[in-house]
């Protein structure tokens, strides 16, 4: 799988995402040619769900209308059969993040948990010290507890950092490259989530499919990483997801 995969077939991706991630959120998918719906209305959760072809739930800025709605599509996402990505967000900073997100993992057949070291150590039950939505510091074994959640969950589960891990609980897969300055933009690892609900959307639900999600995001990240100032890596970012999924190999980002 890759990027030109979700650029051939255009999914359609529902996300319930966080108020500061939105906006890079929408244009990132659209740069790699699947659609957003950016909608959190409780309501109309149902009926978007119906027109998507996955869903993203994103608790960056939880509050109760959006958890009462991500519980909402994500019934109805298991019910239509498609793929569901969690982004639990900062899930360590607060007991109420913590609570809907095992509501979450309780009332809904998760796809892929995409995380952070930190986000996966909470989960998992494992003592970490969580600094808001940075990864935080303490320590795990990141493969096994990784392998741990998959399995608990009957999920995948994608850990991103200086090297990425992707696992089915049986198999597992470590990606490395990228740049770290990704980690200076905000709302790139919400991003990220989207495009691996479009890639599930677009090709298998393995973890195959993450691995090659990974492997194009770094790269990305590698090509805008060439750029000399951080306000620039975003938009070059942009870029380069737009020509990576249009099949472009060489070029100058501008």
């Amino acid at each position: 799988m890759s990027l030109s995969n979700i650029y051939k077939k255009k999914p359609l991706v529902h996300c319930i995402t966080n108020t500061v991630a939105a906006n890079f959120t929408a244009n990132g998918l659209l740069a790699i040619g699947a659609s957003p719906i950016m909608a959190d209305e409780a309501i109309e959760a149902e009926e978007m769900v119906r027109i998507a072809d996955a869903l993203l739930l994103n608790i960056g800025t939880l509050h109760e209308t959006t958890a009462k709605t991500m519980l909402i599509a994500g019934k109805a996402a298991n019910k239509k059969g498609i793929p569901v990505v969690l982004d639990p967000v900062a899930v360590g900073a607060s007991l109420y993040r913590q609570q809907i997100v095992k509501e979450i993992l309780a009332q809904i057949q998760i796809d892929c948990i995409r995380c952070n070291v930190g986000e996966l150590a909470v989960i998992a039950g494992v003592p970490w010290e969580s600094r808001g939505v940075d990864s935080g510091e303490g320590q795990i074994d990141i493969i096994e507890t990784a392998k741990l959640v998959a399995n608990t969950y009957n999920t995948l589960v994608f850990v991103t950092g200086s090297t990425d891990i992707v696992t089915n609980g049986k198999e597992t897969f470590q990606i490395q490259g990228g740049n770290e300055r990704i980690t200076q933009v905000t709302a790139t690892g919400c991003l990220l989530s989207a495009i691996c609900a479009a890639g599930l959307a677009a090709d298998d639900r393995n973890v195959a499919t993450l691995q090659a999600v990974s492997s194009s995001y770094k790269r990305a990240a590698e090509l805008a990483g060439e750029q000399p100032y951080i306000g620039s890596f975003q938009i070059s970012l942009l870029n380069a997801l737009e020509r990576l999924s249009q099949g472009e190999k060489e070029w100058t980002l501008l």
